[in-house]
């Protein structure tokens, strides 16, 4: 039986190490948050510290790919989400009421996902690892041991050091400690190459308040889960036992924006927008919470063809992390999840192949999610600060940008091209598979080239720094 030290006890870290351990091997997670599990979700939501994830009680979202995972992977953690009190979320609900054909389609049973609030998330996962798995909260580490190398040249990672000075030795580790793994330094102490790596911040600032329906029912969806206006955005995710998270997303290259970071002004911009104002009929459960200085991050550990160390993997926002405006952490954190299990089942006996087949795997499944969401992020933030500093959008001579500006308007028309946008925007399919089905591309088109975009209400660019002022 071969034994793996998981380092990080979040959702994808305990995901991962739960799967491995059903493997047969036997798995511990290291933890450096001290707090243990509390007694119930309200209880996670209201006071679990969880110092480790910025992002603790920001907004989250499970794309349907993850139902889909729990139910071949880890359907009792799909089990204790439900009873933790996440929903049954149908990623149709938002189709507008401009499409008139409602008639359900085979297959719409893909778009249907479970979801809820980041801390009830990470209480289901925990409650079912913990019976599982050992889990050692309030462990630190803080360097890696090495030991006789699998290939010439490559040092091979055998262990890790806390900073109370234990050594712990297993076959293999994992990194799964998020956007804050120091894996690349780790990693040059013991005399290895770099990583490969890509960093930027993401340029978006979120302001967040959370509400708590008073009969349990959640608002009408009577816009996408992510709206654009012109320099700001909004994000309204349903959450779990009648809440609900609404987000302004903003530059931070907009300092008149940032009065948003106060109540009045950010209920105010809310109400001003009719298809979102309704999102306020709740009793608020938080103030506003404001995060920024998110980075977009992707790192890769085979440089050059040669793997900079073996023993050693990293998987989930420890390998590549990006904004949370589009909800696909977690997500696509899953998807590599299950992936590094599968590798790890084939070729744990065989560490130099093990590091080759679980970049290759990376490369394959998940980096083009990450290149994907970079390049919307990218678009996004240039069109915004373009109408900050009151100059012409950038514009652009790809293909690509014509059909996804045509798709952006078909999509309020054309049931089956609404579905072909949200298959993207769910992480079930990525933009060059849906583009490449026969006739796609020409019904976007036509449909496009029949109708208006349909820009959605609300204060216009100056209305808003006048209601700031």
């Amino acid at each position: 039986m071969s034994t793996i030290l998981v380092l990080g006890g979040g959702v994808i870290g305990l995901s991962t190490a739960m799967m491995l351990a059903r493997q047969g091997h036997s798995v511990t997670v290291f933890e450096r948050d001290s707090e243990p599990l509390p007694d119930s979700p309200d209880v996670a939501w209201q006071a679990w510290e969880r110092r480790g994830v910025a992002q603790f009680r920001q907004p989250h979202f499970l794309h349907p790919p993850v139902s889909r995972l729990f139910d071949s992977h880890l359907s009792d953690v799909k089990e204790a989400l439900l009873g933790a009190g996440c929903i049954t979320f149908d990623r149709l609900a938002p189709m507008p009421p401009s499409i008139t054909d409602r008639t359900p389609r085979e297959g719409d049973e893909r778009f249907l996902t479970i979801t809820g609030r980041r801390p009830t998330i990470e209480y289901a996962v925990a409650s079912v690892a913990e019976e599982l798995i050992p889990i050692r909260r309030g462990v630190s580490v803080v360097g890696l041991l090495t030991g006789n190398s699998a290939a010439n040249g490559i040092p091979h990672v055998t262990g890790v050091r806390t900073i109370d000075g234990e050594e712990v030795f297993a076959d293999l580790i994992i990194d799964a400690m998020g956007r804050r793994s120091n894996l690349p330094n780790w990693l040059e102490a013991i005399g290895a190459r770099r990583p490969i790596e890509e960093a930027e911040d993401s340029g978006f600032i979120y302001y967040t308040r959370f509400f708590r329906s008073g009969t349990g029912v959640m608002p009408a969806y009577r816009a996408e889960l992510l709206t654009y206006f012109h320099s700001f955005s909004f994000l309204t995710l349903p959450g779990d036992a009648g809440t609900w998270g609404v987000t302004v997303v903003i530059s931070s290259s907009d300092p008149a924006l940032k009065k948003l970071r106060n109540p009045k002004q950010w209920t105010a911009l809310v109400a001003a927008c009719p298809l979102h104002a309704h999102w306020l009929d709740g009793e608020p459960i938080t103030d506003v919470l404001s995060m920024g200085g998110t980075i977009d991050r992707y790192r890769r550990f085979v440089v050059d063809g040669v793997p900079v160390a073996t023993g050693i993997i990293s998987v989930g926002d420890s390998w590549a992390c990006t904004n949370p405006s589009l909800g696909r952490g977690i997500t696509i954190g899953l998807m590599h999840a299950v992936g590094t299990a599968e590798v790890v089942q084939q070729h744990l006996d065989a560490p130099f192949e093990l590091a080759l087949s679980h970049d290759s795997m990376t490369e394959t499944r998940v980096t083009p999610w990450y290149r994907n969401t970079i390049e919307i992020d990218r678009k996004r933030i240039a069109a915004v600060n373009a109408i900050i500093e009151d100059r012409p959008a950038p514009q652009s001579t790809d293909p690509r940008t014509r059909i996804a500006n045509a798709l952006n308007i078909a999509m309020m028309y054309d049931p089956d091209v609404y579905r072909a946008a949200v298959e993207m925007r769910s992480v079930l399919a990525l933009p060059q598979e849906i583009m490449a089905r026969p006739g796609v591309v020409d019904r976007i088109m036509e449909v496009a080239g029949n109708h208006e975009a349909v820009n959605p209400p609300g204060p216009s660019r100056d209305e808003l720094l006048g209601m700031l002022a």
